[in-house]
């Protein structure tokens, strides 16, 4: 199962963002990676650097390697709609970004992890692909076993209420993905069109 594995807090520099983790040391040393950090960089980025950053954004925001997100993008583009909302969408219905929007797990890594490790069920059933892809009214929960594990539930916080799309059920500690997004519900800082244009290319 391939997965990014390299420096967290030298992407959120490369971003400014905590796009991997909790970016804390992003007040402490604010500038890119390398020796001059931006010093020596181009002042402005040109049109093809813009949409390449987008996209390895948002490749590394939802823990997606190359194939795998260039899969998600020809999907979406063959779903009715607009296709860089459609990405979004997509992307969000992923089994391990719902677990963590559930507040199951506390980052998205963590809930790769539990979908993988098998503590995770789709209605009823024991699913460990993290790229499952949601469809309305699948049921997310806990294994019961997993349910019970002292190190699971000290992890466990609850649904942010914001999130509209998915539903939580504190006492069954189960979740209702009840439909795809809206873009603007999506609080991620992505720039999709500029996806869009670079697949277009």
């Amino acid at each position: 199962m391939a997965r990014y594995t390299g420096p967290k807090t030298k992407i959120s520099r490369i971003f400014g963002e905590p796009i991997l983790g909790n970016g804390k040391w992003l007040t402490k040393n604010s500038n890119p990676p390398g020796q001059h950090g931006a010093a020596r960089k181009r002042k402005s980025l040109g049109e093809y650097a813009l949409q390449l950053k987008e996209k390895q954004k948002a490749k590394y925001t939802y823990g997606v390697l190359e194939r795998q997100f260039r899969k998600t993008f020809e999907e979406a583009s063959r779903i009715k709609g607009v296709t860089g909302e459609n990405l979004i969408k997509l992307l969000e219905a992923r089994l391990d970004n719902t677990v963590f929007r559930l507040g199951i797990s506390p980052s998205r890594p963590g809930a790769r992890q539990l979908v993988a490790h098998k503590h995770i069920t789709v209605n009823g059933e024991v699913m460990n692909v993290p790229s499952y892809s949601c469809k309305a009214g699948d049921v997310i929960g806990l294994k019961d076993k997993s349910a019970a594990n002292a190190s699971v539930l000290g992890n466990l916080k609850g649904k942010n209420p914001k999130f509209s799309w998915l539903e939580w059920n504190e006492a069954d500690k189960k979740g209702t993905f009840i439909t795809y997004p809206e873009r603007e519900s999506v609080p991620e800082n992505i720039k999709e069109q500029l996806i869009v244009e670079l697949y277009s290319k």
